[in-house]
């Protein structure tokens, strides 16, 4: 099914957040905001939405938090899922249903979905080797694993994922396997599981999303989807050897839970079935009628299991539609490093409203106008300061400020009746009209930032025809014709006011209050087509209230406190890190012996085609020339480790990263600002070849 072009309803849907800790910017921006903007534009148009989402509240996530923490998962899901439904509220995200998955409703639909796949033989249940704790004595379900990626080499990839590379993984694919629980390296013990068999999903997959999506969907969701199809798809285990989630619904089944990711994307049907419930609605059009437009908003980490893993299982089911579309957003990085839960690298919702209260809107604006739309975005306390002072508060507050104290200063705050409007007064009202389906064609193709500039810019339409109108010189001079200045500056705040709820709610909820356009007599109030179809928005003779400041100032002190507790928690990390390195098990001579050190010069160095954190390296040892690929591409410039000596691991099998045969490994440390320092010999006439005993 190609794009839906004229849905008679829409299901949208918010990746589940895992509720294992709290909700910061890179959620806000990367899902909730982009979700929020597109449902809240979708209902002014007069749609038929349903905008779903809800704690993911199942898989390894959860149980190591309640490990680590020494508490029930129960415990910690019911923590979490309150503070991260207060979040959402607080900053306006407006779901129709925040649900979880830890609910009746969706034990059931999951369990539901699971039995009639199996029932249709669409699972293959096999025997398989899989990662065993005998320490801990369990199965190491994909997060409990860590290890080095075998497509790109970073060291800390999990069982499931490589958050470096992308690239999808199974635990037994890594390389030097640890157990997050011990620490100690897993054995190979046999277990049964099921398992979705992708590979007959083949033909569906290119059909679906290399043919009909190849035009409408973003370049980076695509050649994402591309990459894995091309590479062929493999079975795919839908269980696991856990005791924290929902208990496999079949014979067989004992000890084991369905896979999270097998779970957690049916959460989006089970809040569905929730939501229709409490509305008296039936839920099944919203999932089943090929008349309705599903759209995922989910992270690039993300799209495998909603492009790929999700869209087979809705196909095998058979009832189900397919998504419309499914417009992932990349990383938010901040001040210039990646957002970290565990490094407490981040800036979280609930602390953000104590430093700024009242100015969530400042942050959907500054997220939005810097949304990682196509590529990983960074969030500074600069830009935020200068998106508030330079725009929100210079253009757009300055403009409704203006009106309406003038309004009240001229007229009492009734708006005035206009006499003949000049070339200039139906030019800037022309161009207001346009604003709606500007901001449309926008909005419809996920262009968020590029719409949130173009509500910026009818801010500086109504700015401009103020300062270029001047009614308060004219006002001594021409009363009838401020009458019409103001009379058409009111028509532009109006339109304002409608136009910037799905970016800024609170804010246009307020502008509404000071323009009295808030209806309580239950008539309708207006709408986002009005703003281009109807001639007047604001009529003569209607009294608007006094202003209040939908903006203020935010000073350089506030913004250093902020860069100085980011500065606090990178000292605090550092001396962690450092503490935090113990000793590993003890060795002998004869184990140490078995290292071959050599001393080597780089002699060439250039940067891995499409890996970020890779050097290829030509290193003479002497004796030969070695390539060798080191992942240190962070900290150094190709052009300026030429020349430098190194100590290398002579005698490391040889192993492929990405293409490459690396001959050898290149030891280093790290100073106290993780910066990566080489392990080298400081005497210049140390030679190429020597050996390090």
């Amino acid at each position: 099914m190609a794009q839906n072009t004229s849905p008679s309803r829409y299901t949208i849907t918010a990746a589940l957040p895992y509720t294992n800790g709290p909700i910061h910017i890179g959620h806000l921006a990367g899902v909730y905001v982009p979700a929020d903007i597109y449902s809240r534009y979708l209902r002014l148009k007069g749609n038929d939405v349903a905008f779903v989402c809800g704690s993911d509240e199942h898989g390894v996530a959860i149980s190591m938090k309640a490990k680590k923490e020494g508490v029930t998962p129960k415990e910690i899901i019911d923590k979490y899922h309150a503070i991260i439904k207060k979040s959402f509220a607080d900053f306006g995200v407006s779901f129709d249903n925040y649900s979880r998955t830890s609910a009746e409703v969706h034990h059931e639909t999951a369990s539901e979905f699971f039995k009639k796949m199996y029932e249709r033989g669409d699972f293959i249940e096999e025997e398989t080797e899989q990662l065993y704790d005998d320490e801990a004595k369990q199965f190491l379900a994909d997060r409990f694993v860590i290890g080095t990626c075998p497509k790109c080499g970073h060291e800390e990839a999990y069982g499931d994922q490589c958050e470096n590379c992308g690239s999808s993984l199974n635990a037994t694919d890594l390389i030097n396997p640890k157990s997050t629980i011990t620490g100690t390296v897993p054995s190979l013990k046999t277990t049964k599981h099921w398992f979705l068999p992708l590979d007959r999903y083949e033909d569906f997959l290119k059909n679906w999303i290399l043919e009909e999506h190849k035009s409408d969907w973003k370049p980076n969701v695509y050649g994402q989807c591309k990459s894995w199809i091309d590479e062929g798809l493999k079975p795919r285990a839908v269980t696991r050897d856990l005791d924290w989630g929902i208990p496999v619904p079949v014979e067989g089944g004992e000890g084991k839970v369905l896979y999270v990711w097998f779970d957690a994307p049916i959460g989006y049907i089970s809040s569905t079935k929730e939501w229709a419930e409490r509305e008296g609605k039936d839920w099944e059009p919203y999932w089943k009628d090929k008349d309705t437009k599903l759209v995922h908003f989910i992270g690039k980490d993300n799209i495998v299991f909603h492009c790929i893993i999700f869209p087979s299982m809705l196909e095998a089911n058979g009832d189900y539609i397919l998504p419309d579309n499914v417009p992932a957003n990349e990383f938010l990085n901040l001040e210039g490093n990646k957002l970290s839960t565990s490094k407490n690298w981040a800036v979280w919702l609930h602390e953000y409203l104590e430093d700024f209260p009242d100015m969530q809107d400042v942050l959907r604006y500054a997220l939005t106008a810097n949304a990682p739309e196509t590529k990983d975005n960074d969030f500074t306390w600069k830009d935020f300061q200068a998106r508030n002072n330079n725009e929100l508060v210079a253009i757009f507050g300055n403009f409704v400020n203006r009106v309406a104290v003038l309004t009240h200063k001229y007229y009492d705050g009734e708006v005035p009746a206009p006499a003949e409007l000049t070339v200039v007064d139906k030019e800037a009202l022309e161009a207001l009209k346009e604003f709606p389906q500007t901001l449309s064609t926008s909005l419809e193709r996920y262009r968020f930032r590029e719409a949130s500039q173009q509500l910026m810019n009818l801010a500086r339409l109504g700015n401009k025809y103020l300062a270029d109108q001047e009614p308060w010189k004219l006002i001594k001079t021409d009363e009838e014709r401020v009458k019409t200045i103001m009379y058409v500056a009111l028509q532009i705040a109006t339109g304002l006011a409608i136009l910037s709820e799905p970016f800024l709610p609170f804010t246009s909820e307020k502008l509404k209050g000071i323009l009295n356009v808030i209806s309580n007599t239950g008539e309708k109030s207006i709408e986002w087509d009005d703003v281009s179809s109807k001639a007047t928005l604001l009529s003569a003779g209607h009294t608007i209230n006094k202003s209040e400041l939908l903006f203020r100032k935010i000073e350089d002190n506030e913004i250093q406190q902020q860069l100085d507790k980011l500065e606090a928690t990178k000292k605090a990390n550092a001396q962690m890190d450092k503490e935090s390195a113990p000793l590993k098990d003890t060795i002998t001579f004869d184990d140490f012996a078995k290292l071959d050190l050599r001393v080597g010069t780089i002699i060439e160095a250039e940067k891995m085609p499409k890996a970020n954190k890779l050097l290829v390296l030509k290193v003479d040892m002497g004796l030969d020339t070695r390539t060798i690929v080191s992942g240190i591409a962070n900290s150094f410039k190709p052009e300026d480790i030429v020349g430098k000596k190194v100590t290398v691991v002579a005698n490391l099998a040889p192993r492929k990263l990405r293409g490459v045969e690396s001959q050898g490994m290149i030891l280093m440390t790290a100073d106290k600002d993780g910066k990566l320092v080489f392990v080298n010999p400081d005497v210049d006439s140390v030679s190429n070849g020597e050996t390090i005993n």
